[in-house]
């Protein structure tokens, strides 16, 4: 079964002016956030914009992201379609990829499928993909389709390969009821900054981060923290860090967290339409915020991201 516990990164992917993939960035942001601790990183998941990648700058970010991070931290890949049968030829490319810990999938989008579609969906990308481990994604406010816990329990009990999920319905009772219904060694990540240290405290393992991309370190022992029970610790983080967790939303994500990268001088802040960048006036409340929280001190600045 997955050993992997902690604070996953959902890394952003940078892009140049033009709008294309920017290489550099994207190798600068994994190699930091590996020095910064992090436990391991989601490459193209929803932060990611993989729902904007042509099929071939998919595949390229995530090589990218596996061979910058060199096996130092795992990998998990973002494989998310609403056509099974696309799903099952990108997942046949992901076979090729070497060094991918585990495949994140979330629900199909705009279909709604019942739970027995989501069942068939989920276990036929098991299937293709074995033996690599399959990660469930429930994200029903992106997806309009929420997978119930007693899906996911078939799942588990049907494919060795599915053994973990991310849980973004924002519900504890249904993150609950996964912790009580799934075998010990299944893992349950937040999806939810926010809820980290609450689902913890019900039995999830982790936390895929949307902050942890501005705060590695930060929101990584904050998780750390709550998951060896040092809970004043853990609540002092996110304490001070809560209302990062909310500033990545208020606007659509990832702009408000490529905006703070911006002006970390990490990326640029360009986003893929139908996203745009935040407005002025949101930018201005993120700088205030970032700087407040100290992001801003002693960042690089690399040539052609300045700030003027």
């Amino acid at each position: 079964m997955m050993e992997t516990t902690g604070c996953g990164t959902a890394i952003v992917t940078p892009f140049r002016a033009d709008g294309a993939i920017d290489e550099q960035a994207l190798r600068a942001l994994v190699n930091w956030q590996v020095d910064a601790g992090i436990d391991f990183l989601v490459a193209c998941g929803s932060t990611g914009e993989a729902a904007t990648l042509d099929e071939d700058e998919w595949l390229h970010a995530i090589h990218i992201v596996v061979d910058a991070a060199l096996g130092r931290v795992p990998v998990w890949a973002g494989c998310t379609h609403n056509s099974t049968r696309v799903l099952l030829r990108q997942a046949a490319l992901l076979k090729q990829v070497r060094g991918i810990d585990a495949v994140l999938s979330a629900n199909p989008y705009y279909n709604k499928p019942s739970q027995e579609g989501q069942f068939q969906h989920f276990l036929a990308l098991a299937q293709a993909i074995d033996p690599i481990p399959l990660v469930l994604y429930n994200v029903p406010g992106r997806t309009a389709a929420n997978l119930e816990p007693e899906t996911v329990v078939r799942l588990a009990e049907a494919a060795p390969n599915i053994q973990a999920i991310k849980e973004a319905s924002g519900k504890l009772t249904q993150i609950a009821e996964l912790a009580h219904s799934l075998p010990r060694a299944f893992k349950i990540f937040s999806g939810d900054d926010n809820l980290a240290l609450a689902a913890i405290g019900i039995g999830a393992h982790g936390l895929i981060s949307v902050a942890a991309n501005e705060a590695p370190a930060e929101v990584g022992h904050m998780i750390r923290a709550a998951l060896h029970n040092d809970w004043v610790t853990a609540r002092d983080l996110e304490r001070r860090y809560a209302r990062l967790f909310e500033a990545n939303f208020w606007e659509s994500n990832p702009g408000p967290v490529k905006t703070v990268l911006n002006l970390m001088g990490r990326s640029t802040d360009v986003v893929r339409l139908p996203l745009v960048p935040p407005t002025a006036a949101t930018r201005a409340r993120l700088e205030r915020l970032a700087g407040e929280l100290g992001l801003l001190k002693h960042a690089p600045v690399p040539e052609g991201l300045r700030l003027f």
